[in-house]
């Protein structure tokens, strides 16, 4: 370890399920000089509300359900004495009560997804999600929390942007992180990786095929219609959100091109 905190990034990327969060944390490993962690309080959060996912006792078993040993992983050592730490969280996993005041000790971003497209994937999993599941409250939350104590403007990233042009929306995200960007961000080798969750197995197929943020493709489904009062609370939220989501030529003075 380097010993100089000052000298690390530590970067919380914030997500909701069925977005492109694999693909980022990909993204973010692929440099080579970044670290990766992977839903590190998903244990914690499966313990801790019962959640009927798949391998959950699984899961449980073998990775850090103490939310305490999990905050002080995060605000530890890096690993491989990399300097910068790239988490991946799902924002679902904060639960009431507990003390998030470590949030605002990392460089924290946001990724959302059209709530329609969300919803229709989410639901093959979980039927009927409640609107804690989604992790949009809970985005929304994180969002003023830190921007009132660190009074400043956060980065938020919508999916289909970023597959759109994922050049332009990485150089963005460096800037907004304080890093460089490298062309290395755009490719990475297929595979299982060790810094993937051991429940790769049941949700990574389509990522350990892929090489590269995949072009976006609009899908063609519907929310069921008992989950239409969901979809609408979720649409509001996420509304908020994308207003304030990184724009090239916008958030940025010096400009950022492809």
């Amino acid at each position: 370890m380097t010993g100089d905190e000052s000298l690390i990034t530590r970067i919380a990327m914030w997500s909701g399920p069925r977005n492109i969060s694999t693909a980022m944390m990909r993204s973010w490993e692929a440099r080579g000089d970044c670290a990766v962690c992977d839903e590190p309080l998903y244990a914690f959060y499966l313990k801790q509300t019962g959640a009927d996912h798949p391998m959950a006792e699984e899961i449980i078993s073998k990775c850090e359900t103490d939310y305490s040993s999990v905050v002080s992983d995060l605000l530890g050592p890096v690993p491989d004495n990399k300097l910068i730490f790239y988490q991946k969280h799902m924002a679902h996993h904060l639960l009431p009560g507990f003390d998030t005041g470590w949030v605002s000790k990392m460089k924290n971003c946001f990724l959302i997804r059209q709530p329609e497209e969300m919803l229709t994937s989410l639901i093959m999993v979980i039927p009927n999600p409640s609107l804690e599941e989604t992790g949009l409250p809970q985005q929304e939350m994180l969002l003023q929390m830190v921007d009132d104590l660190q009074g400043q403007v956060l980065p938020i990233l919508d999916s289909r942007d970023v597959l759109n042009n994922p050049r332009v929306m990485l150089k963005l995200l460096c800037q907004a992180t304080g890093v460089c960007f490298t062309e290395s961000m755009l490719h990475w080798k297929p595979g299982r990786r060790d810094s993937d969750g051991i429940w790769a197995k049941h949700w990574y197929a389509s990522v350990e095929r892929s090489t590269g943020f995949s072009p976006y493709k609009p899908k063609n489904e519907n929310v069921p219609r008992r989950l239409l009062p969901l979809l609408r609370e979720c649409e509001k939220i996420y509304e908020r959100l994308y207003s304030k989501r990184l724009i090239p030529g916008k958030n940025t003075s010096a400009g950022v091109t492809d």
